[in-house]
């Protein structure tokens, strides 16, 4: 089968790592490009494990960014926002793709980067360009040049909210209290992420001030109260989004009837079975409703690392590559017990 070269910038972080693994294993992919500053000069096999002629690849220092990326048709950026918000204009100036896993293109308010990540948006033409990709809401065409991948907190709420929204069966106030493991918060090494001060602990963050609420607001296309929780845990989000009751319906079947086809979206009986041992490791999403006649409360439950990041990443390469949209995802496998 022919392979497709794709890189991955960022390739040391959390994201980007399990990008690296996913695709390492993608039938269809020749992992060619590894940047990292911090890994430059070692090799995947021995900083990640990977098998094969991907675990050959050397990290690459940034300042060798835009050479190597060349031989690529595709370059995945797991950087920060700021990060991508340059590297993306340089890599499709090069005929390269880009599935950017930063919110660098996702807000369409070029005004709200200032507010919501702290710089000044100098690319709004991409902004307009930029397609984004939660495959399960919009799927983007082959052929997108410029994908931006959505956040983690966001996809977990618009696949519980978005086909009751859909459907008109719930109205506002839009309440989200979401919990992620603490690998949601990157690599850094402070105090505050250290094991002594998370574990056993759980707490609010960036209360009022989340990035990731004007993303679900514009997703849901509804205003949106978030909150953002981090557990004593690794990896995973639980979601749990409240509305009111729009008019009486069978809500069950208005996730059934809007996920009936989704690979990646598996709806439960009960908001009670929704639970993050069931999709850590693994690309998928489960989602149950339930209601007491005034609100309605909807449970999702995500891999951030994957469904919320280099698994959706892959998913919507797969999209824009006209390949099958399981493709690489379909072999993963959850990490309970």
């Amino acid at each position: 089968m022919q392979t497709v070269p794709v890189g991955i910038v960022g390739a040391s972080g959390y994201s980007g790592i399990e990008a690296s693994r996913i695709l390492a294993s993608h039938p269809q992919v020749e992992l060619k490009m590894l940047g990292s500053e911090k890994w430059a000069g070692e090799t995947a096999a021995r900083k990640v494990g990977l098998p094969g002629s991907a675990g050959k690849v050397k990290y690459a220092p940034q300042d060798q960014i835009a050479q190597l990326a060349r031989e690529c048709a595709v370059v995945l950026l797991a950087t920060p926002a700021d990060g991508s918000l340059k590297l993306a204009p340089i890599l499709l100036s090069l005929g390269v793709k880009v599935i950017d896993l930063s919110g660098a293109f996702r807000l369409k308010d070029a005004a709200a980067y200032g507010k919501h990540y702290g710089f000044e948006h100098t690319h709004a033409s991409l902004i307009s360009e930029a397609f984004y990709g939660l495959p399960e809401l919009a799927r983007a065409p082959k052929g997108t040049r410029l994908i931006a991948n959505p956040g983690c907190y966001p996809t977990a709420a618009a696949l519980a909210l978005a086909p009751l929204i859909e459907a008109g069966v719930v109205e506002g106030p839009f309440i989200v209290d979401a919990a992620s493991g603490v690998t949601g918060a990157g690599r850094k090494a402070t105090e505050d992420m250290s094991f002594a001060e998370i574990d056993e602990d759980f707490k609010a963050y960036k209360v009022l001030r989340h990035q990731h609420q004007p993303e679900i607001a514009q997703t849901l296309g509804r205003p949106v109260t978030f909150t953002a929780h981090l557990l004593p845990c690794k990896r995973g989000i639980l979601a749990t989004c409240y509305a009111r009751l729009a008019k009486q319906a069978d809500f069950k079947a208005a996730l059934m009837h809007k996920y009936a086809n989704e690979p990646f979206v598996e709806v439960l009986d009960s908001p009670d079975h929704v639970a993050l041992k069931n999709v850590v490791g693994t690309n998928n999403c489960q989602v149950a409703v339930a209601t007491d006649g005034e609100t309605v409360i909807a449970i999702s439950a995500i891999d951030n690392l994957v469904k919320g990041a280099a698994g959706q990443a892959v998913q919507n390469l797969n999209l824009i590559m006209g390949w099958p949209e399981t493709a690489g995802l379909d072999a993963l496998r959850g990490f309970h017990p």
